[in-house]
């Protein structure tokens, strides 16, 4: 299905692989462009290929704060029409809590949650002054459930305020005309979740009540459902986009 995103560009954070790509895919497919986010530049320049002409890659670890900030403004200088943000870069921390230490807390929450904060806080200025602006998160059912899938104590605290900065950016965007809101995967088949052991896996799909795990374009879905003009009145949804693992009201 392809939601329309003519005229449209969107920032995609980790959009070289796995579920960040599955999302610029669909926005060029829906006649938009997209303006790439990632660490690897070979992996940049490559995805930024084959998607075509009018789209764009910067080089960008989310975790360096004055980079990103820097990064953004020049985005805005250079390409025209940016007003989609979506965050998909991350990690996964996988220690049991009482085996963290004070890097690992470091290294995932300043990719997680704050290389999300940074990113959002550095469009928000330009999303305001269009008084048009809409910013998708990919968080994670481990900030709902408290990890115990993939991602253990540390990650599913990063995505838990994903969620929480989701919301309020949501409250507070609102009025601007800037819509935030999050979609929240269960294992997904990407590069990042194939560091499991066949066991773990078939662990967690027991957990699955659909049975199985996602491929990276289903949650991509939801994603481009949420920053499209489709989804026009929806703000702070934190969607499941889990195989029925939280069944939330």
């Amino acid at each position: 299905m392809a939601f329309d995103f003519n005229g449209k560009t969107a920032i995609v954070t980790g959009g070289t692989q796995g579920i960040g790509l599955e999302i610029a895919k669909g926005i060029v497919e829906g006649g938009g462009h997209v303006v790439l986010i990632a660490r690897s530049k070979d992996k940049g320049e490559a995805a930024v290929a084959k998607l075509g002409e009018g789209n764009h890659f910067y080089q960008l670890d989310v975790s360096d704060t004055a980079k990103a900030r820097e990064t953004v403004e020049k985005i805005f200088e250079e390409v025209p029409g940016v007003n989609i943000l979506i965050n998909c870069a991350g990690v996964i921390s996988t220690k049991k809590f009482d085996e963290i230490d004070d890097a690992e807390w470091t290294r995932t929450i300043n990719i997680n949650l704050n290389g999300v904060f940074t990113m959002m806080s550095a469009v928000y200025p330009h999303f305001k002054a269009a008084h048009a602006g809409t910013i998708v998160n990919v968080s994670s059912v481990a900030g709902k459930i408290g990890g115990g899938l993939l991602g253990t104590a540390a990650y599913a605290s990063s995505k838990a305020g994903v969620n929480g900065l989701t919301k309020a950016v949501a409250k507070e965007g609102g009025k601007f005309g800037i819509r935030c809101n999050a979609v929240c995967p269960s294992l997904t088949l990407t590069d990042m979740t194939s560091i499991l052991s066949d066991e773990n896996s078939q662990r967690i799909i027991a957990g699955i009540p659909l049975g199985r795990a996602a491929q990276a374009s289903e949650p991509a879905q939801m994603v481009l459902f949420f920053a499209s003009d489709q989804a026009s009145f929806v703000n702070g949804e934190i969607g499941d986009c889990d195989g029925g693992i939280v069944l939330d009201g």
